[in-house]
């Protein structure tokens, strides 16, 4: 039994267990995130760090897990673009994001 959906194409969309997993990875990086941030023993830096690293790696396992982006086919290495456009996006959203608060801070302390 082939357990990989595909297309009219004849183009794979994943099987169960690449969903299976990149849920389980989307979960253990969220509560990580939210973890670090709850229990507050660690530094400012420190925190941001790991919540900037876990939120880049969940929008990677997204985009590769369950939009099924990837470099290994023609078609992946056409899409590239797509790649390309999310780590513009991300630096576009957290970037402004931490501008915005440090600029709240200041303007509020």
């Amino acid at each position: 039994m082939n357990d990989s959906h595909t297309s009219h194409d004849g183009t794979s969309h994943g099987s169960h267990k690449s969903y299976t997993v990149g849920l389980i990875l989307s979960i253990a990086l969220t509560l990580a995130a939210f973890g670090v941030v709850m229990l507050g023993k660690f530094s400012i830096l420190a925190t941001a760090i790991t919540v900037i690293v876990t939120a880049v790696v969940q929008v990677l396992v997204q985009l590769i897990l369950f939009m099924h982006l990837e470099f290994r086919t023609q078609q992946g290495r056409e899409s590239g673009g797509f790649f390309v456009f999310t780590a513009v996006i991300i630096g576009l959203i957290v970037g402004g994001s931490l501008w915005i608060m440090h600029h709240l801070r200041l303007n509020l302390m």
